[in-house]
């Protein structure tokens, strides 16, 4: 899964709304790596996206953070989900 933030990248309210719901759709799929495109430019979307990856919600299910080596304006969020209850 995918997100790219530079069609939001001056609207704040519009990038915390396009990283919650790549979130909660990532959760919904419980999909295993969330690709989240930044972009190089003055590391203002790289700010938000990384305090949007220290909220506590988000915290809970990341289990590493994986910066492109080849183009540091990109960065792979691995999930590590609960098991689902068998209810």
């Amino acid at each position: 899964m995918k997100i790219d933030l530079h069609e939001v990248a001056r609207d704040g309210a519009g990038i915390d709304r396009e990283l919650r719901e790549a979130f909660d759709e990532a959760q919904r799929l419980r999909v295993k790596c969330l690709q989240i495109v930044h972009g190089k430019g003055t590391g203002q979307l790289k700010r938000r996206v990384d305090r949007f990856l220290k909220e506590p919600q988000v915290k809970a299910v990341t289990r590493n953070i994986d910066h492109d080596s080849k183009n540091w304006g990109r960065l792979f969020i691995h999930f590590r989900w609960p098991e689902r209850s068998n209810r």
